[in-house]
């Protein structure tokens, strides 16, 4: 095995350890809803750029207004702007979503996705990703959600703490963490990793002030062994009290374990 294939099969081991730890701390998810694909979709539309409870309203207050796609096809933009401003951007996401009913019914000839259930994942990728304000997240929710695809959506939360724990590269974008980590997430863990990620970004790994030493997956995370070291440093500082050479090669040994 070549040295990139061994550091490859590494670190999906390592990924898989984490993903139990992150288990027996969260639990395992279950979906909390099963919409047909074209529902998951338009939901997905709603939650961008927005809080999930924020896109809940939003989307119940749409079927509330308008309980049909087709009525939300021919409603006027002005109403559907209303229906949905709860979640914000209402003015981008209502051209989005009439938008994507419109191109649906030219391509299918009726308003419904469910041929992506019949098509190969890569394929109804591609298909979902041809539409205006359908990006790789969006798309990879829909699939994941509403067909049971083995596709990895990544937020904003995932992409944080898969780059702290050394997953992906550090300047890595959205587009190379999905194909990154849809390569590394064991087959049948992609919706409980998916779930879980998220979780760990919103309780403990915070875009600021972390609280690694809550964290299930300090042991391996580098920037939880950096935040440690700096936090040591900063306090033997301010206590005017220097950093002894005996001190060294805890740090050392410390390093070589997390990296």
């Amino acid at each position: 095995m070549s040295v990139g294939r061994s550091r490859l099969a590494a670190l999906r081991r390592r990924v898989a350890s984490a993903l139990d730890r992150l288990e027996a701390t969260f639990g395992r998810p279950r979906l909390g809803r099963e919409l047909p694909p074209l529902d998951e979709l338009i939901l997905t539309i709603l939650s961008q750029s927005t809080s999930d409870a924020n896109r809940d309203r939003a989307y119940a207050s749409l079927r509330r207004r308008f309980p049909t796609w087709e009525e939300v096809l021919t409603a006027r933009r002005g109403d559907l702007e209303k229906a949905i401003r709860v979640g914000g951007l209402s003015l981008t996401k209502s051209a989005v979503i009439q938008a994507a009913l419109r191109r649906i019914v030219t391509d299918q000839g009726r308003l419904s996705l469910d041929v992506l259930r019949r098509m190969p994942a890569p394929e109804a990728r591609r298909y979902l990703m041809s539409f205006k304000g359908v990006g790789q997240k969006t798309a990879a929710c829909v699939l994941l959600f509403a067909c049971g695809r083995e596709v990895f959506p990544v937020d904003t939360h995932i992409h944080r703490v898969t780059r702290r724990l050394g997953w992906v590269p550090a300047k890595a974008d959205a587009g190379r963490s999905h194909a990154i980590l849809g390569d590394l997430i064991p087959t049948g863990r992609f919706l409980t990793a998916h779930v879980n990620l998220i979780t760990l970004g919103r309780r403990l790994c915070r875009p600021r002030a972390p609280d690694c030493p809550a964290c299930p997956l300090r042991g391996s995370c580098p920037h939880a062994g950096r935040s440690t070291r700096v936090k040591g440093a900063r306090r033997a500082g301010s206590a005017g009290v220097a950093v002894s050479r005996e001190a060294g090669p805890a740090w050392r040994s410390t390093r070589s374990r997390l990296y």
